[in-house]
């Protein structure tokens, strides 16, 4: 074990085997939602709550595990507390009596994994000092590669050991990720702090209006399909005021809003991130549909085709974080957003008509810009982020993944009901074009702001 203590490679597998866990089980479970809910008895309206339930459990932890970390447990404690917690969700969930106590098991799952990574992102950030954004390149493979595979993982593991195998199969990652992580994280200083200056570090009125602001928020935006809630986006409007005014009154607030406008460098990297979840999980929730509703394919074969997309995000990662090494962050962010144009250009005027090749050529298209604008993005966040918050910071990056994914998810029901179909194509193209041409602007404005940066830092060297 000795000669594994400075491994590279070995390091990074320890983190990637931990931080896959919240991808690969948001996606796993859509092929087990039918079984799940016969046997209990439920509506599909209720038993979909164990993907809403995941959704807001990660998004609130996220940037609340990063406070975690950056302030009161070390990195490495983190890590590990957060894989016995999915530990503890996959050995119960089984034995679940009740779908109530499902959910909770879910939550605790949710919970665990949205632990895992922005604590691990701060263990590159620390101990990863060569090709870090090469380093990042390996959570986006794994992360690309379980958000793809999982829904083709779910429905195998399904034959053979029905809805509980899902949660089962965590079993050995997590075992992998715990015992190499135990051996190879540097262990830290304990972070000592009494009761009183731990509240007050972690600002726990902040989490909490911050927690009812995104429930409200993402509560709005699920109720777009059947008929917009005006309450919960009153209520989302009046916990957002109080959070601001809150954050903006305590000395150590839970997230610093006056940041925002200092570094605007990062909440431009938020927006685009943002952006480029809500045009790609248009298209994870949409060309499934319109694959088997329109097109009748089968479950197997829109599984297989999808992998044109996230095979593409996953061959062009590594390359990204090269790129990214080599020289900086805004000529892939840029990249990124112009295939984003093309894709949607291609998707609107020739994919309906195409060919099977032709289609999985656009396909492959896309994922270029997946993969590009993951990698970049990531890279883009870690270095705009102020050193002392890197936890914060990276729990509210995936935060803004879940909100373009609920955005996503509302545009899709505006835009078609229940059902994609060829004659709505076209309008979801010409949707994906308008948010891509929004997303070259953000990005040309990074770009601008970077490049300022970089000549002001040569002007004063």
């Amino acid at each position: 074990m000795n000669k594994w203590k400075n491994n590279r490679k070995v390091f990074l597998t320890a983190i990637a085997f931990g931080t896959m866990l919240n991808p690969l089980n948001s996606s796993m479970i859509s092929l087990a939602l039918h079984q799940i809910q016969h046997e209990f008895g439920l509506s599909f309206t209720t038993v979909s709550w164990l993907i809403s339930t995941f959704y807001l459990a990660s998004a609130v932890t996220q940037p609340v595990s990063g406070r975690i970390g950056d302030h009161v447990m070390s990195r490495r404690t983190l890590f590990l507390f957060g894989l016995a917690l999915v530990a503890v969700s996959a050995i119960c969930a089984p034995f679940a009596p009740t779908f109530a106590v499902l959910i909770v098991i879910r939550l605790l799952q949710a919970i665990g994994s949205s632990a895992i990574y922005p604590s691990g992102v701060g263990l590159i950030r620390d101990h990863v000092k060569e090709r870090q954004a090469s380093a990042l390149a390996v959570l986006s493979i794994f992360a690309s590669a379980m958000t793809a595979l999982g829904p083709t993982l779910g429905g195998f593991l399904m034959t053979i050991g029905s809805w509980p195998a899902i949660f089962l199969v965590n079993l050995p990652f997590i075992l992998i990720s715990f015992f190499l992580g135990l051996s190879l994280f540097p262990k830290e200083k304990k972070k000592k702090l009494r009761i009183g200056e731990m509240v007050r570090k972690l600002d726990l009125p902040g989490m909490l209006l911050f927690t009812a602001c995104i429930v409200s928020l993402l509560s709005f935006l699920l109720s777009f399909a059947d008929g917009i809630q005006y309450v919960q986006g009153i209520l989302c409007l009046l916990s957002a005021g109080a959070f601001v005014w809150w954050e903006h009154k305590v000395d150590e607030p839970f997230i610093q809003i006056r940041m925002f406008r200092k570094e605007k460098r990062l909440s431009l990297v938020y927006g685009q991130f943002i952006i480029l979840n809500i045009f790609f999980y248009c298209l994870f929730f949409g060309l499934p549909s319109y694959f088997q509703d329109e097109l009748g394919w089968r479950v197997e074969m829109t599984g297989l085709f999808m992998l044109c997309m996230s095979g593409m995000s996953i061959i062009v990662s590594p390359l990204t974080g090269k790129w990214v090494d080599r020289g900086d962050e805004r000529h892939p962010v840029l990249a990124s957003a112009v295939l984003m144009l093309a894709g949607a250009s291609a998707m609107t005027f020739f994919f309906i008509p195409a060919p099977l090749w032709g289609k999985g050529v656009v396909l492959s298209l896309l994922g270029v810009s997946y993969g590009i604008g993951n990698v970049a993005l990531q890279a883009a966040m870690l270095k705009a982020s102020p050193q002392q918050m890197i936890g914060t910071s990276s729990g509210l990056f995936q935060t803004c993944r879940y909100l373009g994914s609920i955005l996503s998810s509302a545009v899709l029901g505006m835009l078609f009901g229940e059902e994609i179909a060829g004659s709505h194509f076209e309008q979801l193209g010409w949707t994906l074009i308008m948010i891509s041409l929004i997303g070259i602007g953000v990005s040309l404005y990074f770009s601008s702001m970077v490049r300022g940066r970089q000549t002001i830092k040569k002007a004063a060297g």
